[in-house]
């Protein structure tokens, strides 16, 4: 190759003739976006008319699109009154393909200085041919508003050969009539018209109206029509769209009917949005949009297509991760952007540096939001914080801008059943206990971990937080490990917390013998595993407090509060991979160790060792056994073999008390 001599230069030849159907074919991936390509096209004529009208002085009429379905031609009409084509612009824009007269339009109007209306659509010059996915034939009528412009008809069956027909067309504007093939006859249904504009033209800026030719209108129906000097007698499915969407408007001029009256007929089957967000920004790019915060219903599927995106008020595609973070898709609402650059079929989004531009931009704008809430109406944050708590701590744990800007506003339910942020929490710490609580945030898990010691607690005055078992446990980890600002925050489970903080009291001789007796009873191989190395004592270990319901050892705390029983206490990091792991459905392969605290003061505790003592190991055992369900109904309950277990130990030990009582 390196001594290859030059014989003569070449061009690759493509043939239209073949890459026409594969254009018609696989343009777009669903055939339905015709009518949203041929519409918008109708959009960008009026638009171009309005323009002109008003450079070169002329009146020009209400923008408007019509649509006539005959099932019995076989046929779909879409008119418009924009600004038509002669019969050298008709050639001009359909017999080249990919030429954009759009992007020719706004070429000139930047050219000559005038001020240009940003919302014309297109842009690849390809929409048009999206006909022949549906239409064996297609025929464009159009008059040109150009004084002295006479009308022509272009027909095309769906080849690279065209033929023009004079025309009687006498309206300005034009008309495309597309005579449907067998497969795409779906479309000749009014109704299924009507509800695709309802999916991709909802809020063009022009009214498009829909009518059945087979059918005629209803009387009431014709005398609206004739007072409005219109010469339609077919039955009118009504106008599809809404022509000025809410994010057109200035925040100012809405108040929150309107935006509450708008989520009710864009999502019906909810209830009222919490709050919203409007955004409104042109540079360095230009979005519009309200984004809604739903009530979550934990007994209905995630959706994660409720945030559409438009392009210039038509609809593009329900599918916006590149957009919206993952954490965001909880959100409902419409996003409008001339500024995000779409493929030619308009239905998935090309990397460009704008997206994540635009992205950053709603993460801050959604953070900013929930913090002007937090400051200004702190009694409606924490109301609504139930519903969003779930999508703020995901946030807070998946982007690493929206955590900094929103940390300091993420609040916890107390044991007082109140609100409180990190930095509340530690100023509410008494005075006697900064030293030990310094740093830490006590959690308290809701349904797990006992109640007697979030009673304590209480008490004491000592803060702790309610968490659930959904996010917390990931959102716990990620402000450990990630700092913001120069706060250090670890957590503490409740249990491993009491022993931190209060004294275990002295041990007396008595509370030996109680700690003796219950390791004797609850730990039944207590002692035969020190002879093993390590990882084999660990394992054995293991194994017998799986036995024994999970209890590894015994305690003794004398500091209770008189009423305290017992309680368990498991490490807080064998906790922590019990529930990332149930999180991942794997429970099973992180069993924790339990060691059962218990207060040798208490009254039921001493009559158990008393009983022992006199000779009733029975009763006895019976209330070690009992004592230790306690702890475990206290905190996350038992299991379906240890209810049926205790029920049988609690009707023994009833038996037996009765009995005594008795005698």
């Amino acid at each position: 190759m390196e001594n290859a001599t030059q014989k003569k230069n070449g061009k690759i030849s493509v043939n239209t003739t073949d890459i026409f159907p594969i254009i018609k074919k696989w343009l777009y991936s669903e055939h339905d976006i015709f009518l949203r390509e041929l519409v918008a096209n109708a959009t960008d004529a009026i638009t171009k008319r309005a323009t002109l009208s008003r450079v070169e002085n002329l009146e020009c009429p209400q923008g408007k699109i019509n649509i006539f379905v005959s099932k019995k031609d076989k046929t779909i009409k879409i008119t418009d009154n924009g600004l038509g084509m002669t019969e050298a612009e008709i050639e001009k824009y359909l017999a080249q393909l990919a030429f954009s007269g759009a992007e020719e339009f706004v070429n000139k109007m930047k050219q000559d200085g005038t001020k240009l209306n940003t919302d014309i659509i297109g842009k690849f010059g390809l929409g048009f041919y999206s006909a022949f996915m549906v239409a064996s034939k297609v025929s464009v009528e159009s008059l040109s508003y150009r004084p002295a412009s006479e009308p022509s008809l272009w027909v095309s069956e769906g080849e690279t050969d065209y033929t023009f027909y004079h025309s009687s067309k006498d309206s300005i504007g034009t008309t495309i009539t597309l005579h449907l093939n067998e497969e795409s006859e779906e479309f000749l249904s009014a109704y299924k018209v009507q509800s695709t504009l309802k999916k991709f033209c909802d809020f063009m800026p022009y009214e498009i109206e829909i009518f059945d030719v087979d059918q005629e209108a209803k009387k009431d129906e014709a005398e609206d029509t004739n007072k409005n000097n219109q010469e339609f007698p077919f039955l009118s499915l009504g106008v599809v769209n809404t022509i000025s969407p809410i994010w057109k408007s200035k925040p100012s001029a809405l108040k929150d009917e309107d935006y509450i009256e708008f989520y009710r007929k864009e999502f019906p089957m909810d209830g009222d949005p919490l709050f919203w967000i409007h955004l409104n920004v042109d540079h360095p790019f230009t979005l519009e949009g309200v984004l809604f915060f739903p009530k979550l219903n934990p007994n209905k599927p995630f959706n994660d297509s409720n945030i559409r995106l438009y392009n210039k008020q038509v609809f593009v595609s329900n599918q916006v991760k590149e957009i919206i973070p993952e954490f965001l898709s909880l959100l409902k609402g419409h996003l409008d952007s001339s500024d995000i650059p779409l493929n030619v079929s308009r239905s998935s989004l090309q990397g460009d540096p704008n997206i994540k531009k635009i992205s950053n931009y709603v993460i801050k704008k959604v953070a900013e939001a929930l913090k002007k809430l937090f400051n200004n109406d702190r009694a409606k944050f924490e109301k609504i914080w139930p519903d969003i708590s779930l999508f703020v701590k995901y946030g807070a744990i998946s982007d690493s801008k929206f955590d900094e800007m929103m940390r300091e506003f993420i609040i916890f339910k107390n044991a007082e059943d109140k609100f409180a942020t990190f930095k509340e929490l530690e100023a509410s710490i008494p005075t006697e206990y900064t030293e030990k609580c310094k740093g830490k945030v006590i959690y308290f898990e809701q349904g797990k971990s006992d109640l007697s010691l979030k009673t304590q607690l209480k008490n004491k005055g000592i803060p702790c937080i309610i968490t659930e078992s959904y996010i917390d446990p990931h959102f716990m980890q990620h402000v450990e490990f990630q700092k913001v600002g120069e706060q250090t925050v670890k957590f503490v489970a409740i249990d491993a917390a009491i022993s931190d903080l209060f004294e275990k009291g002295e041990v007396e001789a008595v509370d030996l013998e109680v700690k003796e007796f219950f390791t004797k009873i609850l730990i039944s191989d207590q002692g035969k595993n020190d002879q093993l190395d390590h990882d084999a004592k660990e394992k054995a270990e293991m194994q017998n407090a799986m036995i024994n319901g999970g209890t590894k050892d015994i305690e003794l705390m004398s500091s209770f509060d008189r009423e305290a029983l017992a309680y368990f206490r498991v490490d807080e990091m064998e906790k922590r991979m019990q529930m990332m792991a149930k999180q991942m459905g794997n429970e099973a392969m992180f069993p924790v160790k339990k060691t059962l605290v218990i207060n040798p003061k208490h009254p039921l505790i001493k009559n158990a060792l008393t009983f022992n003592s006199k000779g009733n190991e029975e009763l006895a055992t019976n209330l070690c056994y009992y004592v230790r369900d306690l702890a475990n109904i206290s905190s996350e309950g038992l299991s379906a073999e240890d209810r049926e277990a205790f029920v049988k130990r609690s009707q023994n030990l009833m038996e037996q008390l009765s009995k005594m009582a008795l005698q």
